[in-house]
């Protein structure tokens, strides 16, 4: 896909389960300077699909700390649940060209299959409720070109699972929502954490299943504290607003592989961002899944 620099979009799409962390700050901050360097807009979506995870206040807590970063975002934000009947249109549009099936498998049942699901149900045409509603997919690629880790290649258990699209509680899943949003909201570049590197694939094709051409995507390195041990709301990582923001901003920086230069680190955001505007070139963004830091 050709990104048309006068048009390009990009987005920050954090989930308000807690307060944003230092590792979401990198994500936002690498999305925010690829758009802005390229003379884009940056949006912001709040992904809230996930009711059960909402904690009440984080998402204006999320902004308010955007805005302590000098990092604003172009439009009105938008909210998944916002949006169920839009979901729920193109859910019902795959159904009717019978490429979702109801599926009644346990958490058990899959977890014995060591996590990856095997079609169990594809053939018994369940429709008493509740039901968990699955894709089939068909051709997921196994490899996809990445903006920042090059050629990646992706486990063919991933692209071969029909994945839930419909949760059995009646949420709509991630996998689904992301990309209708991504289409709706002309996403051209999608800058995220590589924690969803190996999901990109099946993401792409569901795009095309759509009838759209998928955007480019590129992953920035994840913020562990140990190996596999990545910050997250779920490990109660710190609230990045409580920490001074010139040392926050420089260690995202310095993640990113853009370093300020030693004046600078101290220097107030606007002119650490200024300064990482100007220097921004994602071929600089360390080719890592992971990066250590301290706490």
């Amino acid at each position: 896909m050709t990104i048309d620099v006068a048009r390009y979009r990009g987005r920050f799409a954090p989930s308000p389960s807690g307060p944003l962390h230092f590792g979401s700050l990198v994500a936002a901050l690498g999305s925010y300077l690829q758009a802005k360097s390229l003379g884009g807009e940056w949006l912001l979506r709040i992904e809230d699909i996930d009711t059960t995870r909402i904690q009440p206040g984080a998402d204006s807590s999320i902004m308010r700390t955007l805005e302590q970063f000098g990092l604003p975002w172009d439009q009105t934000e938008t909210y998944q649940t916002e949006r169920l009947a839009f979901y729920q249109h193109h859910f019902n549009a795959l159904q009717a060209r019978g490429l979702v099936y109801g599926c009644n498998c346990s958490r058990a049942r899959i977890a014995s299959l060591g996590g990856v699901y095997d079609g169990y149900c594809q053939q018994k045409n369940l429709h008493t409720e509740p039901l968990a509603w699955r894709l089939k997919p068909g051709h997921v690629p196994d490899q996809f070109s990445d903006l920042v880790f090059g050629e990646v290649q992706v486990p063919a258990r991933i692209c071969q699972e029909d994945y839930i699209i419909k949760r059995r509680d009646g949420l709509f899943a991630y996998q689904l929502v992301v990309v209708l949003d991504d289409i709706d909201q002309q996403i051209g570049q999608v800058i995220r954490g590589a924690d969803l590197l190996e999901m990109t694939t099946r993401q792409q094709a569901l795009c095309t299943l759509l009838g759209h051409s998928p955007p480019q995507y590129g992953h920035l390195p994840l913020a562990v504290t140990a190996a596999g041990f990545k910050l997250s709301k779920q490990n109660h990582a710190t609230d990045i607003s409580t920490l001074p923001l010139a040392q926050s901003m420089s260690a995202a920086l310095s993640l990113l592989g853009h370093t300020p230069p030693a004046e600078l680190q101290q220097a107030p955001v606007a002119e650490l961002l200024a300064w990482a505007l100007q220097h921004w070139q994602l071929a600089q963004v360390p080719r890592q899944r992971e990066v250590q830091i301290s706490g």
